[in-house]
């Protein structure tokens, strides 16, 4: 068999793994969440989400909204170092992230097994 015979066939047999592939894992929601960031933020998204007082007060003023929480929760960054410390029966997590208004803030999340809370939304600088 000559080479681009056998090249012919190999196309052929990848264009039809390829279409396999695709047809098994399409309409499925699949994440690929390895690093440790992704990890944190796709625990807390996928749990029940209730806003303190603290955090209540500083979303009624007008410089942060729940859609700056949500995608501060989506597309943040976590600090580890100053993150994963154990408090009232969770985890605090430190995250930075930017409003709509490109302001950064800061948000601070108590992660329980069964919730997950915001206890304090902060005006910030750019974090270290």
């Amino acid at each position: 068999m000559k080479f681009y015979q056998r090249f012919a066939y190999f196309l052929v047999g990848l264009v039809m793994g390829c279409f396999a592939v695709s047809m098994i894992f399409s309409g499925r929601d699949i994440r690929c969440n390895y690093f440790p960031n992704a990890r944190v933020l796709n625990d807390i998204r996928n749990k029940p989400f209730i806003y303190d007082t603290e955090a209540s007060r500083r979303l009624s003023e007008d410089w942060v909204d729940t859609t700056d929480i949500k995608n501060v929760l989506t597309h943040g960054d976590v600090d580890f170092d100053k993150s994963n410390i154990k408090e009232e029966g969770g985890k605090l997590y430190i995250i930075y992230g930017k409003t709509s208004k490109n302001k950064d803030i800061t948000l601070e999340v108590l992660n329980y097994p069964d919730k997950a809370v915001l206890k304090n939304i902060i005006k910030t600088k750019k974090p270290n």
